[in-house]
């Protein structure tokens, strides 16, 4: 590879997007729009949320309690042994929200019936995941409060009423995001939109113009290699994207109030890198039609799973599993996971180098699949 002939292709792209006025508008406006609209819409129910229990009574009323969480539908219990573990686990992914019974439950709930104070349970939720946060703590405290006067009249009495109808008091505690704000959820998303539909879309459109014009053709009989080609279509458009991505931050901070709670620097760092995944796809895509307007209909029937899938709109732990199975297919997923780490929970590179791993690979795949598409054209 030619460092001066790569230069050369750099320069010659990033001189025909800054002439082309809608597609300088596109690239500042989609991202912007995106990140208002998006922040302020969209929410989703809890169903078949993995949930973790502590049942320190192991008593028959802690177990009906757990049993009647499961009944419905809505959780599936896990046991855990410490909060410690239950704690590990929700930060990893492994459950969405979690319910600690402390030992004395049942002695607690028999004293109550005499006059003294209601039991309590605690519920932990990963605010970070608002949607799910906000959804299960509603749908636990309904449900506990429920259990709670089944439980009291189990023996056959009359049902208590007024202030002490519950018999159970529930404890929440928010891992992150305690307000359960949801503009800091949507904005981290918005970004993994952005970075996948938006940038698929600009490449894949720009290379069939091109080759409509008989430029693409042009360029691919020069000694140029395929590397340098693919490079120089994607580094510019790069480089855009990630000025995109801190004027996103920007405008998100100042105007939404949401800045990321980890280090910014790293955000767009992993964002940039990202961005070789989502323009690789679009080179495919370009190499692969004939018209503007086919490279523009496969890149939007992809956004349809972009939006649906990746956990933009809904949470990944919310859908049916053959669905979370599809959903480790798609890059933005991963990104999307990343960005929220980062954004709402705050946390630095190390946790985040199995996800950035899983980029890495399928970044790596498609990159071939689109050097291997402009050789065929060559």
């Amino acid at each position: 590879m030619s460092p001066r002939r790569l230069w050369v292709l750099v320069r010659r792209e990033a001189l025909a997007t800054l002439r082309d006025p809608f597609t300088i508008s596109i690239l500042v406006l989609v991202p912007l729009m995106a990140l208002l609209l998006f922040g302020k819409i969209l929410s989703t129910d809890v169903k078949g949320l993995d949930l973790g229990v502590i049942d320190a009574s192991q008593s028959s009323a802690s177990r009906r309690l757990v049993a009647e969480l499961a009944a419905q539908g809505t959780f599936v219990p896990r046991p855990f042994e410490t909060r410690d573990e239950l704690d590990r686990a929700m930060l990893a992914g492994g459950i969405g929200a979690g319910v600690v019974i402390p030992p004395e439950f049942e002695r607690r709930l028999r004293h109550f019936e005499a006059g003294g104070p209601p039991p309590e349970i605690r519920v932990v939720y990963d605010g970070g995941e608002v949607v799910l946060a906000g959804n299960t703590e509603a749908f636990l405290s309904t449900l506990v409060t429920a259990t709670g006067r089944e439980l009291r009249t189990a023996d056959g009495s009359a049902p208590p009423t007024g202030e002490r109808a519950s018999g159970v008091t529930v404890q929440t505690t928010a891992l992150f995001n305690p307000d359960l704000d949801g503009t800091p959820y949507m904005v981290a998303g918005t970004f993994g939109f952005v970075l996948s539909f938006a940038t698929t879309l600009i490449i894949a459109v720009s290379v069939v113009n091109e080759r409509f014009a008989g430029t693409f053709e042009q360029l691919q009989v020069t000694p140029a290699t395929s590397v340098e080609i693919l490079l120089g279509k994607i580094l510019p458009l790069g480089a855009v994207f990630s000025a995109d991505v801190v004027l996103m931050m920007l405008l998100a901070g100042f105007l939404l109030g949401v800045w990321p709670a980890g280090n910014a620097f790293l955000f767009v760092v992993i964002s940039t890198f990202y961005l070789l995944v989502s323009l690789s796809l679009g080179v495919i895509f370009s190499a692969t039609s004939k018209t503007s307007a086919e490279a523009v209909s496969k890149t939007v029937l992809a956004s349809q799973p972009l939006i649906l899938l990746s956990g933009f709109a809904v949470p990944t732990p919310n859908m049916p599993v053959v669905f979370q199975m599809l959903s480790e297919v798609i890059p933005a997923t991963h990104y999307i996971r990343v960005s929220r780490a980062i954004y709402l929970r705050g946390e630095g590179l190390l946790p985040l180098l199995p996800e950035l791993a899983i980029i890495a690979v399928m970044g790596g795949v498609l990159a071939t699949i689109a050097l291997r598409a402009i050789g065929r054209r060559s």
